[in-house]
């Protein structure tokens, strides 16, 4: 199935995209006789994490970058989030990958993330293609929680094998994205490489 999920219209109820559709056709479902549009939006997002929060200040534009790609077309440099601190991510776009790279920036370690694990992340993500940022839970200032087998592949791919206490940093392909069809809500194109840099700090295994 392609990874296309909805977006709703108004930034300040933005959900994380990061989601895969089938996550949100089984909530929609329960929201579909419901003319209440905001108790739709609460059923289709992630419960955030109530006692912990993403830092919201950003790093100085004269802060070193702690990795840097080279993509097909275009460069991106990412400075690292931190305990106080949220990512920065600057692309030359159009920046492009043809094969989805995971860079751990900060080793994790606490407890091990695996596929059916339920993760509490801060992240932040870019569209390679323009170089806008489409999604920020530092900005919001509270993580989401949900399954790596929730989201888009490529995301999937930054948590699995981590540890709680990681900074991970991924360029994802449009296939390990939201595909073909791209997020035309988002702006998104169906050719568009995603950059995201997040932090995990929290896994439970069922």
């Amino acid at each position: 199935m392609t990874p296309r999920p909805e977006i709703p219209g108004r930034a300040a109820r933005l959900k994380p995209l990061i989601l895969v559709p089938v996550a949100l056709a089984a909530l929609a479902s329960a929201s579909c006789s419901s003319d209440d549009s905001s108790n739709a939006d609460d059923s289709t997002a992630p419960a955030a994490a109530s006692t912990t929060t993403c830092p919201t200040s950003v790093p100085a534009a004269s802060t070193p970058a702690d990795w840097t790609l080279k993509g097909v077309s275009g460069s991106v440099n990412v400075v690292a989030p931190t305990a106080d601190r949220a990512p920065s991510i600057t692309v030359t776009e159009p920046f492009a990958v043809d094969e989805t790279v995971v860079k751990t920036l900060t080793p994790g370690t606490g407890a091990d993330v695996h596929s059916d694990s339920m993760v509490t992340v801060c992240y932040e993500g870019v569209d390679g293609k323009t170089g806008d940022v489409f999604d920020n839970a530092f900005e919001r200032g509270r993580p989401a929680q949900f399954s790596p087998a929730e989201v888009v592949p490529g995301f999937s791919q930054a948590l699995v094998g981590q540890k709680v206490g990681a900074s991970v940093a991924v360029a994802m392909t449009p296939a390990d994205g939201y595909g073909p069809s791209g997020n035309p809500d988002a702006k998104i194109g169906g050719t568009d490489t995603l950059v995201f840099a997040l932090t995990i700090l929290d896994s439970t295994s069922y």
